[in-house]
């Protein structure tokens, strides 16, 4: 059984936060257990250690099933999970891809931990595509979110086909008023860590409101991310095709940014968030998706294009930013007719334009493609390696390298993109042919 110092190793982390060990003190105590941490704090990490830990090598199926309401989290989870280094094994559970795919990767891998959404989820298990006379751990993530219209039916039919189970960990960046009563916890007596520290997370965020004269408030928008200028910025919008239109509308006007909801496919959101975290995209325009659970660093500004819908929506989109000891930006476009929600202190001082108005900057990094990935052996230093060799860079002009199963992104100098792909076309890379171009 790995320890914990090693899986740190792993991690390249020397320790762990006070959340992450009060979970790992408290996770053997009680069968109930309910961790409130705000949003980038590191829970993932505070229940998977206490978790693998608890599993039973010599068990054969799936002893633990993690509910996550978003593909991205599903992944990200995956992807800490096999970081850890561990000798179980894990997968995500989706929609957007063939189920049939994931069942034929459920019976070659037989994983320990099932990653899923609830659609999913329920999909596999009414197909029973897996024993659940094993699993024994339920952990919901982000768990306020069975609350809302929709997922409370496919949450309680997910957890009335797991019959088996003796522990159940909650886990959320607010406090619900009431869990229901489908989850099978009792709010009263189960253990409650509170780590949300409201108050020093406000003293971090500074709020602004910024008046939009018209009640289309594009413009608006498009003036305060001049203002803000090239510094990591998310927007977000309650509808889709609010997305899609303000998306559209700052393009028009030349302005770096990408699209992120749940319509779109999943490559194209994989490649939105990829750009967004390495820089070479600093406006990521969303709607609520992005509010939760993604592991998006250093966000300096937060713009509520549309008001929340909730005091909830309110503080999961505004924990995006004043992460850890950071601090951080949020600002609330208001038109004539919209006044500030009771929830959000006041006053709130109005946010003033600098004159003359800087103009829309492109971002230092560009993103590059890279048609093969680790499936094809090739790894982050054969890539800088490649890049550096053939490709004419510097070590300094590569930034962020993030190695797929198929594919990988690698960060570069926006001044060097087009030299560079000049220089590697038709190259080989561990004498593999493969397709080198820029993310659009």
């Amino acid at each position: 059984m790995i320890s914990i110092p090693e899986i740190l190793q792993n991690l390249h982390i020397e320790r762990l936060t006070a959340m992450q060990q009060a979970m790992s003190d408290s996770y053997e105590q009680c069968d109930e257990l309910i961790l409130l941490s705000p949003t980038g704090s590191g829970k993932t990490l505070a229940y998977l250690l206490p978790l693998v830990q608890a599993l039973n090598p010599e068990t054969k199926g799936v002893q633990a099933v993690v509910l996550v309401p978003s593909r991205e989290l599903a992944l990200q989870t995956e992807s800490v999970f096999k970081s850890m280094g561990t000798s179980f094994r894990v997968m995500s559970c989706y929609g957007g891809r063939p189920a049939m795919d994931e069942h034929r990767t459920m019976n070659n891998l037989q994983p320990a931990v099932i990653v899923g959404t609830p659609g999913r989820m329920n999909d596999h298990l009414q197909k029973r595509n897996f024993d659940v006379a094993t699993v024994r751990t339920l952990v919901i993530d982000e768990f306020d979110k069975s609350l809302e219209l929709g997922f409370h039916d496919e949450m309680s039919e997910v957890i009335s086909q797991l019959p088996q189970l003796d522990k159940r960990v909650l886990l959320s960046a607010t406090d619900a008023e009431q869990i229901p009563d489908f989850v099978g916890v009792d709010g009263k007596e189960a253990l409650k860590l509170n780590f949300l520290e409201s108050e020093a997370v406000s003293a971090r965020l500074n709020l602004y409101k910024v008046l939009s004269p018209e009640k289309d408030k594009l413009e608006t928008l498009y003036q305060l991310l001049c203002a803000i200028g090239n510094h990591s910025t998310l927007v977000f919008c309650n509808y889709r095709e609010s997305v899609e239109r303000v998306t559209d509308y700052l393009r028009g006007k030349r302005m770096s940014c990408d699209a992120f909801h749940g319509g779109m496919e999943q490559p194209h959101r994989e490649r939105a968030l990829y750009k967004f975290r390495n820089g070479s995209c600093a406006v990521l325009v969303s709607t609520d998706l992005a509010a939760r659970g993604l592991d998006i660093p250093l966000v300096e500004h937060i713009v509520h294009y549309h008001l929340p819908t909730n005091e909830e929506a309110f503080t999961h989109r505004n924990g995006r930013t004043a992460r850890w000891t950071a601090t951080g930006n949020s600002y609330l476009i208001l038109h004539s007719e919209e006044t500030v929600p009771v929830y959000i202190p006041q006053p709130l001082p109005t946010f003033e334009f600098p004159t003359p108005l800087p103009k829309p900057v492109k971002p230092r990094w560009s993103t590059l493609y890279v048609g093969k990935g680790k499936k094809e052996k090739i790894g982050k230093a054969d890539l800088v390696g490649f890049l550096c060799k053939k490709g004419g860079l510097s070590v300094d002009e590569i930034g962020q390298v993030d190695v797929k199963d198929h594919y990988a992104f690698v960060a570069v100098r926006r001044s060097k993109m087009t030299q560079l792909l000049t220089l590697v076309r038709g190259e080989k890379i561990k004498g593999v042919k493969t397709l080198f171009e820029e993310a659009k």
